[in-house]
C-alpha cells in the first residue's frame, strides 16, 4: 500500500539516493528547492509556477510545453516570444 504524507513540513530536508518514481505531489511548495542529477523523464507537470527557475545541462529531447506564459523566458539567451514570432512569420 502506498504511503501518504499530508500537511508535513519538510523544509530544509535532504533526499539522497531516494526513489520517488510514480510519486504524486499536489499543492506542494518547492520554491527555492535545488535539484541535481535528477531523472524527471516522463514526468507530468500541470499548473506549475516556474517563475525565476533556471534549468541548465538539461536533456529536453521530446519535451513538450503547452498553454504556458513565455514572457521573459529565454532559451540560450534568446527570448522565446521572439523565437515564436519569427517561426509564426515564416509559417504564414
Amino acid at each position: 500500500m502506498p504511503s501518504k504524507t499530508e500537511n508535513a513540513d519538510l523544509s530544509d530536508a535532504e533526499f539522497l539516493n531516494t526513489r520517488l518514481s510514480s510519486a504524486k505531489f499536489h499543492d506542494v511548495n518547492l520554491s527555492g528547492a535545488r535539484f541535481v542529477d535528477v531523472n524527471l523523464s516522463n514526468a507530468h507537470w500541470e499548473d506549475v509556477n516556474l517563475t525565476g527557475t533556471v534549468i541548465s545541462n538539461a536533456n529536453c529531447s521530446h519535451m513538450s510545453i503547452a498553454n504556458a506564459c513565455y514572457e521573459g523566458m529565454r532559451i540560450d539567451g534568446i527570448l522565446v516570444t521572439d523565437l515564436l514570432q519569427a517561426y509564426r512569420s515564416q509559417a504564414s
